[in-house]
């Protein structure tokens, strides 16, 4: 432990002279982190929620308002459909996210609106219906170019 500062010394000066002293002693040598840079957001205007944040990205976490959560699961829902086997599960995909955003358009959360409209599930069935005809013609292509080739 370091000692009082003496009296009418500069606070400042004798700081100075403990950070010396123990650099001179070897104090400061064999610190962990020592040469590398400092971690990305040390130079940021202090946050006291920082270890949460830090906890979250470590955990793979993220917090949306509601309405932009729905946002990007309806998103990912209009791909999973478009990605789906059938033309049940795809009406079955779209259906359901339809449900939850005609719920948040009718009873809105606070924050940012939801921008968004339920899907017309005959429209998406159909862009399925041409999507998975294009990639049948493109494989069946495929398959011909590669029997050609024996």
């Amino acid at each position: 432990m370091t000692e009082r500062k003496p009296p009418g010394v500069p606070f400042e000066s004798w700081v100075d002279k403990q950070i010396r002293d123990a650099e001179r002693r070897g104090e400061f040598d064999e610190l962990p982190g020592a040469g590398k840079p400092l971690p990305a957001g040390a130079d940021t205007a202090y946050d006291e929620l920082w270890w949460i944040k830090r906890k979250m990205a470590r955990e793979g976490l993220s917090v949306l308002p509601p309405t932009l959560a729905l946002r990007k699961e309806a998103e990912d829902a209009l791909a999973a459909a478009y990605a789906a086997p059938s033309e049940r599960l795809v009406r079955k995909i779209v259906t359901d996210v339809n449900v939850k955003l005609r719920d948040m358009m009718f009873k809105p959360p606070p924050g940012p609106p939801l921008g968004m409209k339920p899907y017309d599930v005959e429209a998406v069935v159909r862009e399925w219906r041409e999507r998975r005809a294009a990639a049948g013609g493109s494989a069946a292509r495929a398959e011909g170019a590669e029997g050609s080739e024996v």
